[in-house]
């Protein structure tokens, strides 16, 4: 399978905050090849999932607890927009780095342009 590559999700205010700090559009991607995710926003969110690990992946609406990289016990929202937001449930739990610290990683929310391609492409049915 030839690498897919899924843009993070800005908003528009929110881009205009993240370029500067280097964790926009330009350094911030999703790319899925054959044996794993890699997910990078920046300084400020990196991992490498396997994609064996991934249980679940839904899209989700509501409201979430701010934008950025913010998170704990192994929960982790990485998103510049509240919308198109993707859950990826992982076991056995992966590891990634939060501004240079190796961080747990249990579940995982991403903001993306193509929520439902990006669920469809890790092998789930869109909601």
């Amino acid at each position: 399978m030839a690498e897919q590559r899924f843009a993070f999700r800005f908003d528009r205010w929110y881009n205009l905050l993240a370029t500067p700090l280097l964790l926009g559009p330009r350094r911030s991607a999703m790319v899925l090849r054959d044996e794993h995710l890699e997910v990078e926003m920046g300084w400020g969110f990196s991992s490498t999932i396997d994609r064996s690990a991934i249980t679940a992946a839904t899209t989700r609406g509501g409201l979430v607890g701010g934008i950025g990289v913010h998170g704990m016990a192994g929960r982790w929202l990485v998103n510049g927009s509240m919308q198109g937001l993707v859950q990826l449930t992982l076991d056995p739990e992966q590891r990634a780095q939060v501004m240079g610290v190796s961080v747990r990683l249990r579940q995982l929310t991403v903001s993306v342009v193509d929520p439902e391609g990006l669920v469809a492409a890790l092998g789930f049915a869109p909601a």
